[in-house]
């Protein structure tokens, strides 16, 4: 497409479907998407291929290059379809601490039932029409909330934010694929390495973690996210100005 700044291709969000064929099996991005995300959540990202997409829908591989011209646009698509359940979460509150914790919760549920969405966070920017509406609410509550007193603070609030949530998302995912891979729950591992592990907070080089170990209690996955985000939401809104 011809653009004030040159020639360019148009996002996969602005071109039109391609007009429908006489075909057998009707498609549109809607079923590729629904499909891939299918796929990916059976057997991951690198699961992920033209050909198997093509197959689960019934059709010839090039079909699909009519309506997407490249993987990343595939993934495009299939993230924004994630961030369009998180974005209803977003809508049900006009408190802004009530939108961002509603916003940060509905992200981790969607990134353990569609696993594969932790890997595409972080990296580079998700720029669909509901990523694009999450991260518009997301950014007008924080710019409502103490502390955050201009577009500096905005920005390090929301900067500290998602470095929580992507982080914290990571991690348990990860946890959960190596419990798979390994046939080892968390408590099976403890139970492996705790004769090693005793035997080492003995020597009394490691005071600190032995209190951990011992006394520390044990949180499962969804308390340790949420009092972790309410530390770093009291954190990020409330600091004084130095």
């Amino acid at each position: 497409m011809d653009t004030p700044y040159g020639s360019e291709t148009l996002p996969v969000w602005e071109r039109p479907e391609p007009q429908p064929r006489a075909a057998p099996v009707p498609l549109s991005r809607e079923k590729i998407a629904a499909a891939s995300i299918r796929l990916a959540d059976a057997h991951g990202l690198d699961g992920l291929s033209v050909r198997k997409i093509a197959k689960e829908l019934g059709v010839g591989p090039m079909r699909l290059y009519d309506y997407v011209i490249n993987r990343s646009e595939l993934l495009d698509l299939m993230v924004d379809v994630v961030y369009a359940r998180i974005v209803e979460a977003a809508g049900q509150h006009s408190a802004w601490r009530a939108t961002v914790l509603a916003i940060a919760h509905a992200t981790r549920d969607a990134a353990l039932d569609h696993e594969w969405f932790s890997d595409l966070l972080g990296g580079r920017p998700h720029l669909g029409p509901h990523a694009l509406a999450v991260g518009e609410a997301t950014a007008a509550a924080l710019s409502q909330a103490p502390g955050v007193r201009g577009i500096d603070d905005l920005q390090r609030a929301l900067g500290a934010l998602n470095a929580f949530i992507i982080g914290a998302i990571r991690r348990e995912v990860t946890e959960r694929r190596t419990a798979r891979s390994t046939g080892t729950d968390e408590a099976a591992f403890q139970a492996s390495l705790g004769p090693y592990l005793t035997r080492m907070l003995k020597t009394g080089r490691y005071p600190t973690i032995a209190r951990l170990v011992i006394d520390g209690a044990h949180l499962n996955a969804e308390e340790t996210f949420n009092h972790n985000l309410t530390t770093v939401l009291d954190g990020i809104t409330s600091r004084p100005r130095t």
